[in-house]
């Protein structure tokens, strides 16, 4: 018998601790948000988000400014995988890479085939995305009747998901560009850049201030400004000791994540899931546009994940955890399809100035991500207990010429 370690780092033990309680904040605050808005009290609380301060209104600054401080922790979270995490080796990568590949390309594939040329075409980014703490918090609350390493694996999954929906958001959902400001807002993050790598400046204030300036000048060019949240984490400087607590990437995502899953994300749900439920609401759901939504993240996703896996295993490319049988990834692939977040946030790019193209999607984006949510609870709760894992700790055994499942 061979006994391997597996030691989850302390912030990966917080993010997922954190994102079971996350969880269940969003669905009440989605819940309320939508009784609110089918309610007498409905005009006012819409016209509220829609309400304009210092030039933007509150559900921009939300949009815009809040989700850009969400897009801050995704970056330093995928900064701290590339560096310590699952895909920090190249090999361990390429799983959770090409699973990731597969959840976007797929369901992107669905919605393509069933709008490709109608006016919802634009509707394609939708069904790419994976709510982290969505998936996570569900994955939580199956707790140590799954395996460590799918909470890895997932989490991995998730993070590339996410960096392969900033991409799209970069490249298909600009506005009008302005070179000028765009160059500004690249000058300001080499700027940053040099601080950390040139002058090693470790005071955390200089990036932040630089960051908004970035990010005013990224809201200017016409490049959606959450990508300076981005931009910026990877200029904060990072340690490559584990989990050190002098690092400011470190100090910095520690910090964030109480205030992101327990007020960014909660407001951004209030402010985005305020959807009027009309007569006509089972008819929308059965739209091409919502047919897409729904079929790519619903059966998209697991299939993209699972394909994609096996195959990348077949080829020789990686292999399984040896804590994990191919049930687990279809599992996993199953739980990459709550979009909720990340599929709203394009939803709002994707339609802008169409409030019923939003309306719509946004139900599809619900109705899918509950369907999800459940099956791949489900199915992990039935067919997901570990292989073999001793049940009060986070060591696996197994054989050395053990093969995966």
């Amino acid at each position: 018998m061979i006994r391997i370690e597996r030691s989850l780092s302390q912030s990966f033990k917080e993010f997922t601790q954190s994102s079971k309680a996350g969880g269940i904040l969003l669905i009440l605050c989605t819940l309320l948000s939508l009784a609110i808005a089918n309610s007498p009290f409905g005009a006012g609380y819409l016209g509220f988000w829609h309400l304009y301060v210092a030039g933007l209104s509150i559900e921009h600054w939300v949009n815009d400014a809040l989700m850009a401080v969400f897009f801050l922790l995704i970056g330093l979270e995928l900064e701290r995988e590339l560096n310590n995490g699952e895909l920090s080796d190249l090999r361990n990568a390429m799983l959770p890479m090409l699973a990731a590949a597969g959840g976007i390309a797929v369901p992107a594939l669905i919605h393509f085939g069933l709008n490709n040329g109608s006016a919802t075409q634009a509707g394609v980014g939708i069904p790419m995305a994976t709510d982290i703490a969505f998936a996570l918090g569900v994955l939580a609350l199956l707790g140590k009747r799954v395996p460590a390493s799918l909470k890895i694996f997932l989490t991995a999954l998730a993070v590339m998901d996410d960096l392969g929906a900033i991409v799209v958001i970069a490249l298909i959902y600009t506005a009008d560009l302005s070179f000028l400001y765009l160059l500004g807002a690249l000058a300001v993050f080499a700027g940053l850049m040099a601080m950390n790598r040139v002058l090693r400046v470790m005071a955390l204030l200089p990036y932040l201030l630089g960051g908004a300036l970035m990010w005013f000048l990224m809201l200017k060019s016409g490049v959606h400004a959450t990508i300076a949240g981005v931009l910026l984490a990877f200029a904060i400087p990072y340690s490559a000791q584990e989990d050190d607590a002098a690092s400011p990437s470190h100090r910095l995502e520690h910090a964030l994540h109480k205030p992101v899953t327990f007020l960014i994300l909660p407001v951004f749900a209030l402010a985005n899931t305020g959807i009027v439920i009309g007569a006509g609401w089972a008819s929308e759901l059965l739209s091409t546009n919502s047919l897409g939504i729904i079929l790519g993240l619903v059966a998209g996703k697991p299939v993209g994940i699972f394909l994609f896996s096996f195959a990348a295993v077949a080829l020789g490319l990686c292999r399984l955890p040896l804590d994990l049988a191919w049930r687990h990834v279809l599992g996993a692939g199953l739980l990459g399809g709550i979009g909720f977040t990340m599929s709203i946030f394009i939803t709002n790019l994707a339609f802008t100035g169409a409030p019923d193209a939003v309306n719509g999607s946004k139900m599809a984006i619900l109705a899918a991500s509950l369907v999800a949510g459940i099956a791949g609870f489900s199915w992990l709760k039935l067919w997901g207990g570990p292989l073999d894992t001793d049940p009060d700790t986070d060591t696996l055994d197994f054989e050395a010429d053990e093969l995966p499942r």
